[in-house]
Order: C-alpha cells, then structure tokens, then sequence
C-alpha cells in the first residue's frame, strides 16, 4: 500500500471513530433527560454550555493547527474526548455534568479543525474529490455508535458502562494509529485571523455551515425525544438510527452526485430536502411519515458539510487549516446552539412547532448558496 493510500485508511479510521463518539453522546441524552428530570427547557439550557465551550476553543485550535503538524492537535482532542466521555456517563450532579459536556465540545471542536484539515490536504493528492467518503465515515461511525446505544437501551446496560467502554475503545485506537499518520503539514502562510472586514467567500461558506449544522445538531440531540415523546415509540433511538443510516449512504455517494450535477445545484436539492422532510414528520406525527421525513433530512444534510469544508480549502486569503478553523466555527455552534434553542422553543410552545426551525433552514440554504456561486463566478 503506497503513502498516500495508507493515509486515506487512517483518516477514514478516524473520522469512523469520530462518529462513533459523538453519536455516542447525542443518542443517550434521553437518558441523561430522564436521569436528573429536566425539562426541555432545563435541558436546553444544559445543552447551551457546548457552543459557548467550542467557541472557547476557536482560538486553541486554530493556533495549534498552524503551530503544530495537524496529527498531534487531533490525537489531543480524541483522548480529551474519551476522557470526557467517560465522565459524562459518571457524573451524578448537574455541575460535573456540565463540566463534562464543555471538555467534550471543546476537545470535539480542537479535533475536528485537526482531523479535517488532514482531510483536505490529502484530497489535493487526489486528482477527484473524496472529502464526501470521510464525512460519510462519519456518519457511518455514527451509525454504529447509534447502533450500540440502541443495543445497550435494550440489555438496560448503565450509561456509565457504556461510556466507558466507548472511552476505551477511542484511546487505544488513536495510542495506535497515531505513529501512522502523515507529518509536514505545517502552513506557512495565510495563519493569521485577520480582524478586518469579513472575506464575503468564508461568510456565505460559513452560514451554509450553520444552517447545515443547526438542523444536524437538532436532529441527533432531540430527534430521540421526538419518536418517545410526539410520535410514542419506546425505542427512541429507531428515528436517529435511520436519519444517520440515510446521511451514511447519501454522503458516500456525494462526490458522485456533486460531479454530475455541480455544487450550485447540489445545495439547491439539499435545502429543498430537509425542509419537504421535516414538514412532513411535523404535519403526520406518526410512526411511519415521522420515519421518511427524518430520512429525507438525513439526506438532504447529508452533502452540505463536506461541500463546503472542500470550498473553504480554495481560500485565497487563509491556509486550509486556518478557513477550515473559521468555518468549523460556524458548524460547531450551529451544531450545538440549535439543540438548546429546540429545547426553549419546545417547552414554551410544543416539540413539533420547535421543529420547524429546522424546515427553515433548509429553506435559507437556497439563496445564500446561490449568492455564493454568484461571487465565485465574479471572481474566476
């Protein structure tokens, strides 16, 4: 196996386990809602702490990735999240609760900026587009952390084991992987936030992000409370379970999809997807429309992200480290900001009501992303 093969396989590996950790999260948090008795708007509130932890660590990891090789910030964030993980599924007062929430999002966040900045650099050694494979790992991994959540819920295994063996799963993997991966991919340029006016091509980059991210980020974190609560299904895992298996599939074929029918149209699709999904399981909150409309916002998710991480690595004013950090930034917060305006929405009005702010999201996709296209066209 040749060089630039090898790191294909490590960093899928990566962005596979990535999935599995954070899947692992989002499809217990019914459980951690029922352990300490909190309302929607209680959990909401705990749930505000991860954006507010990941913009913490907006300027750590944009250092680290232009201070250091991208492979040793990332080995960093998944033994932070391991750690982190394994006292969430310990925690038995609110405050160490929360303390374990914000090191997760903040070692997610120092990670993520790492592992895709590794992602990118290599699909420049490619002559085709391939960052659709590794986010589509990622949902896969997510599928199977779903999976084993769904699995344990049943066996009535403890949040604590369950975390635990995750958490141990996660660090002898990256101990493993770590001495494998590619070196030397340093930037020399283009590191430095600039405090000036906004680059008009990472803003449109960056909100198409956070409206992808805020409905990703509502749909893991109470699509399990909607199928046990609205729709009545004791395994509230099933709806998350298909909604991850739908973006696995879709995102795997979306290098595909973006080459025959182009970025511009792509974004187009996706919006008109997840907000047609959506309405559907609100209108008919039964077993099966609940079920399609989730698998339709599965899908129409599914291309956004990985789309416009590979934009954001054509910056003509940052390195690809340094956009990709910006613009994670946009993704994280949109990621871990929507599930607790869900849950404030929620307990003032209904859940179904709070999930139309996703619906709205895939419909202000449509023309932010055509007035990116437009500004690209302006400047070739």
């Amino acid at each position: 196996m040749d060089n630039r093969s090898r790191q294909r396989v490590l960093i899928s590996l990566f962005f596979f386990l990535a999935g599995i950790c954070f899947s692992t999260w989002a499809s217990r948090i019914p459980t951690i809602k029922a352990h300490f008795d909190f309302n929607d708007a209680q959990l909401g509130t705990v749930l505000l702490f991860m954006p507010i932890s990941s913009l913490l660590g907006l300027p750590v990891s944009g250092w680290l990735v232009s201070r250091f090789e991208s492979r040793f910030p990332m080995t960093a964030g998944f033994v932070m999240i391991a750690i982190s993980l394994f006292l969430i599924g310990l925690a038995n007062t609110w405050v160490m609760l929360v303390g374990s929430i914000a090191l997760f999002a903040f070692s997610t966040r120092i990670m993520s900026i790492a592992l895709n900045t590794q992602a990118i650099q290599l699909q420049k050694r490619y002559e085709r587009k391939i960052n659709g494979s590794f986010h589509g790992l990622w949902s896969a991994g997510g599928i199977v952390g779903v999976g084993i959540s769904t699995l344990f819920v049943a066996l009535n295994v403890s949040i604590y084991v369950h975390f635990a063996i995750i958490a141990i799963i996660a660090l002898i993997v990256t101990v493993s992987a770590f001495r494998g991966l590619e070196g030397n991919d340093r930037a020399t340029s283009g590191n430095r936030l600039a405090f000036e006016k906004p680059d008009p091509y990472i803003v449109y980059l960056g909100l198409l992000v956070f409206l992808a991210a805020v409905c990703e980020g509502g749909m893991f974190d109470w699509s399990g409370i909607y199928f046990r609560e609205t729709v009545g299904v004791e395994l509230f895992t099933l709806g998350y379970l298909l909604f991850m298996i739908l973006m696995a599939t879709s995102r795997f074929v979306s290098d595909r999809l973006v080459e025959q029918f182009g970025m511009a149209k792509m974004y187009v699709m996706s919006g008109s997807l997840v907000s047609v999904g959506i309405l559907m399981a609100v209108a008919m909150p039964a077993f099966w429309p609940s079920l399609i409309g989730f698998c339709l916002v599965g899908f129409g998710c599914a291309s956004v992200i990985p789309m416009t991480f590979s934009l954001a690595g054509h910056s003509k004013k940052y390195s690809p480290g340094m956009a990709i950090s910006i613009i994670a930034t946009y993704s994280i917060v949109g990621m871990l900001i929507g599930p607790p305006v869900i849950g404030y929405i929620a307990h003032a009005f209904s859940l179904r009501v709070a999930f139309l702010v996703f619906a709205l999201t895939g419909l202000l996709m449509i023309p932010i992303s055509q007035r990116l296209f437009r500004l690209i066209r302006k400047s070739e």
